[in-house]
């Protein structure tokens, strides 16, 4: 029967052990941690579950509705998503350009002037890049004052350094009609690609996982250090080896290039130009439940140390104890454009004293809980490098075989049932792949 590793056990390589198993294979997933989960693993210490980083699932494909629903006993929270933005000691709703409504005058007069005289242009700005089209949808002011200093904090580069490959439903573009009604009255409609999610009752976004794990013997703490798609034989810093017919991989490119032996000069240098950011996640227990009335908030301040804030008490109660509430913290850095230069620990005292500032924390609140986590690769940032650099790694792991998948794999900005897809897709071609010869 042909052999299929999978390499990873987070979304993407549970996708494809499933896709496997509605083949009657079953797959061998290496995993170099303890645990399975990758970047969907949830952990639980002192009556406290986090997430590795925010997870909600909002998924309209019906079929991955359904398996998650079932994954779990039908034991799932149903929640309209309300999200905010900090901006200047200001908490407009989310999307800002659709609730200007309570910023200053002046901003707001800036903002409108400028939206309108960009959609006056006789001829449309060509739009090269993400900044572009920032200008281009927004106008000077709101481009300046918001996403381009978010897109600092967040991918850690300027938006005239980015491409827009990235942004799908990411961002609204209103038309001049709604951000009227938006910075006339705080009632304005809300428009987002999320409006309501769903989330397991019990044990974190993680219990979504165990019965896709079961379907696939699970060797944890398998690291890979060496794929030889030649032999097609996989090492394992263990000292465990073995052979393959096919081969999946979730493992980060920049990661798995330089695992493979013969592979030539100029496929390296690519994959060492792919840029991810480092998230530090801080994670924080208070005495209370009612420090925010939004599930996720943005921040735009560069002042203020994290990006993103995220309530996993909102999402269920039983991620805390009776009557906690719980912060997660999102503070970015980037080996290619800000490198991280301290330890996480050190970052758990300017998340607490910041949450203060902002007002989220009181004087008076008992933390219950702190810690902090590192994650080596959070997001995929859409630098004008990528392209060109994703198109030689990925022609070179089609050339040999390896087929890859999940948000780092495909080294996109993708969502986990997009993740849990393109592990399926994966799955099929090293089946493919399986009976034919490998090149270089």
């Amino acid at each position: 029967m042909t052999t299929i590793a999978v390499l990873g056990s987070g979304m993407g390589g549970l996708g494809a052990a499933y896709r496997l198993h509605q083949e009657g294979r079953r797959a061998v997933v290496y995993e170099k941690h303890p645990y399975y989960g990758g970047h969907t693993a949830s952990f639980a210490r002192d009556g406290f579950t986090f997430d590795q980083g925010p997870h909600i699932s909002f998924t309209k494909d019906s079929r991955i509705q359904e398996l998650f629903a079932a994954n779990v006993g039908q034991q799932f929270e149903t929640i309209q998503i309300h999200l905010n933005n900090y901006w200047r000691g200001h908490w407009p709703t989310h999307p800002v350009q659709l609730h200007l409504h309570g910023l200053p005058d002046d901003v707001v007069v800036r903002v409108i002037t400028d939206f309108v005289a960009e959609q006056r242009q006789a001829e449309p700005r060509p739009v090269v890049n993400y900044a572009d089209w920032l200008l281009a949808h927004f106008g000077r002011t709101f481009a300046e004052l918001f996403p381009m200093q978010y897109t600092r904090k967040y991918h850690l580069t300027t938006a005239e350094n980015m491409s827009t490959d990235w942004l799908g439903p990411r961002i609204y573009p209103p038309s001049l009609e709604e951000v009227l009604r938006g910075a006339l009255s705080s009632e304005a409609p809300h428009k987002h690609y999320i409006t309501h999610f769903r989330y397991p009752t019990h044990g974190g976004f993680a219990a979504y996982l165990p019965p896709l794990a079961a379907l696939a013997e699970l060797r944890l703490e398998h690291e890979l250090v060496a794929l030889d798609p030649r032999a097609r034989e996989l090492t394992f810093r263990n000292g465990y080896r073995t052979r393959y017919d096919g081969v999946v991989s979730s493992i980060p490119l920049p990661e798995l290039i330089p695992m493979i032996p013969a592979c030539p000069a100029e496929v390296r240098a690519a994959a060492a130009r792919l840029a991810c950011s480092t998230c530090v996640l801080v994670n924080v227990g208070v005495d209370r439940a009612d420090l925010s009335p939004a599930h996720m908030t943005y921040f735009y301040d560069e002042d203020v140390c994290f990006t993103r804030l995220s309530f996993p008490h909102m999402l269920s109660p039983h991620n805390v104890p009776p009557g906690a509430g719980s912060i997660q913290a999102e503070v970015y850095f980037s080996s290619k454009y800000r490198p991280l230069s301290e330890p996480p620990e050190a970052l758990i005292e300017p998340v607490i004293r910041d949450l203060r500032r902002v007002g989220l924390l009181r004087e008076t609140d008992r933390i219950l809980f702190r810690e902090a986590r590192l994650v080596p690769y959070a997001n995929v940032i859409f630098d004008l490098e990528r392209r060109d650099a994703l198109a030689t790694v990925h022609g070179y792991l089609d050339e040999v075989g390896v087929a890859y998948c999940g948000r780092y794999g495909d080294w996109g900005y993708m969502w986990t049932d997009e993740s849990f897809i393109s592990g399926e897709r994966a799955a099929e071609t090293a089946l493919a792949a399986g009976s034919r010869p490998v090149g270089r």
